[in-house]
Protein backbone atom coordinates (compact mmCIF):
# COMPACT_ATOMS: atom_id res chain seq x y z
CA UNK A 1 0.00 0.00 0.00
CA UNK A 2 1.49 3.63 -1.13
CA UNK A 3 1.34 5.96 1.88
CA UNK A 4 1.42 9.87 1.48
CA UNK A 5 2.64 12.56 4.08
CA UNK A 6 0.14 14.86 4.83
CA UNK A 7 0.29 18.13 7.20
CA UNK A 8 -2.14 18.84 9.97
CA UNK A 9 -2.54 21.54 12.43
CA UNK A 10 -3.71 20.60 15.91
CA UNK A 11 -4.03 23.57 18.37
CA UNK A 12 -1.55 25.50 16.54
CA UNK A 13 1.05 23.07 16.01
CA UNK A 14 1.96 21.93 12.47
CA UNK A 15 2.58 17.87 12.58
CA UNK A 16 3.31 15.51 9.66
CA UNK A 17 1.72 12.59 9.55
CA UNK A 18 1.73 9.12 6.56
CA UNK A 19 -1.70 7.89 6.08
CA UNK A 20 -2.65 5.57 2.72
CA UNK A 21 -2.70 7.62 -0.91
CA UNK A 22 -6.59 8.55 -1.30
CA UNK A 23 -7.38 8.83 2.29
CA UNK A 24 -5.31 12.63 2.85
CA UNK A 25 -8.99 14.49 2.87
CA UNK A 26 -10.22 12.19 5.53
CA UNK A 27 -7.17 12.29 7.37
CA UNK A 28 -7.13 16.53 6.78
CA UNK A 29 -11.25 16.39 7.92
CA UNK A 30 -10.77 14.08 10.86
CA UNK A 31 -7.88 16.39 12.10
CA UNK A 32 -10.13 19.47 11.30
CA UNK A 33 -12.93 18.10 13.65
CA UNK A 34 -10.11 17.24 16.77
CA UNK A 35 -8.39 20.78 16.29
CA UNK A 36 -12.24 22.47 16.59
CA UNK A 37 -13.18 19.76 19.33
CA UNK A 38 -10.11 20.79 21.44
CA UNK A 39 -10.70 24.40 21.31
CA UNK A 40 -14.40 24.37 22.34
CA UNK A 41 -13.01 22.21 25.01
CA UNK A 42 -10.76 24.61 25.80
CA UNK A 43 -13.13 26.95 25.91
CA UNK A 44 -15.88 25.52 27.96
CA UNK A 45 -13.37 23.76 30.47
CA UNK A 46 -11.39 26.43 31.05
CA UNK A 47 -8.32 23.48 30.88
CA UNK A 48 -5.26 25.61 29.38
CA UNK A 49 -2.99 22.24 30.05
CA UNK A 50 -2.33 20.65 26.71
CA UNK A 51 -1.91 16.93 28.14
CA UNK A 52 -5.29 17.48 29.98
CA UNK A 53 -7.33 18.33 27.56
CA UNK A 54 -6.34 16.08 25.53
CA UNK A 55 -7.30 13.18 28.03
CA UNK A 56 -10.74 15.08 28.17
CA UNK A 57 -10.91 14.88 24.86
CA UNK A 58 -9.64 11.50 24.17
CA UNK A 59 -11.87 10.54 27.25
CA UNK A 60 -15.33 12.01 25.72
CA UNK A 61 -14.40 10.58 22.07
CA UNK A 62 -14.03 7.45 23.81
CA UNK A 63 -17.50 7.76 25.44
CA UNK A 64 -19.33 9.21 22.57
CA UNK A 65 -18.14 5.82 20.85
CA UNK A 66 -19.00 3.29 23.12
CA UNK A 67 -22.43 5.43 23.24
CA UNK A 68 -22.66 5.14 19.24
CA UNK A 69 -21.93 1.28 19.62
CA UNK A 70 -24.54 0.51 21.85
CA UNK A 71 -26.74 2.20 20.03
CA UNK A 72 -25.92 0.49 17.09
CA UNK A 73 -26.38 -2.67 18.50
CA UNK A 74 -29.86 -1.84 19.67
CA UNK A 75 -30.52 -0.87 17.01
CA UNK A 76 -29.78 -4.30 15.10
CA UNK A 77 -31.51 -6.18 17.61
CA UNK A 78 -34.56 -4.38 16.90
CA UNK A 79 -33.78 -4.14 12.94
CA UNK A 80 -33.46 -8.20 13.27
CA UNK A 81 -36.72 -8.07 15.18
CA UNK A 82 -38.66 -6.40 12.60
CA UNK A 83 -37.60 -8.68 9.82
CA UNK A 84 -38.43 -11.94 11.96
CA UNK A 85 -42.00 -10.33 12.33
CA UNK A 86 -42.02 -9.71 8.39
CA UNK A 87 -40.89 -13.13 8.12
CA UNK A 88 -43.08 -14.48 10.10
CA UNK A 89 -46.24 -12.49 8.82
CA UNK A 90 -45.01 -13.42 5.22
CA UNK A 91 -44.92 -17.22 6.02
CA UNK A 92 -48.73 -16.84 7.27
CA UNK A 93 -49.98 -15.07 4.91
CA UNK A 94 -48.15 -17.55 2.10
CA UNK A 95 -49.67 -20.29 4.43
CA UNK A 96 -52.96 -19.07 3.78
CA UNK A 97 -53.07 -18.49 0.42
CA UNK A 98 -52.05 -21.67 0.03
CA UNK A 99 -54.59 -23.41 2.23
CA UNK A 100 -57.28 -21.02 0.34
CA UNK A 101 -56.33 -22.28 -3.09
CA UNK A 102 -56.48 -25.78 -1.83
Amino acid sequence: MTMQAVEIQILGKITRVICPVGQEQSLVNAANDFDQRLHELSKRTKVMNIEQLLIIAALNMCNEFHEEKKKNISDTREMEQRLMLLQQTIEEALLKHSVSKA
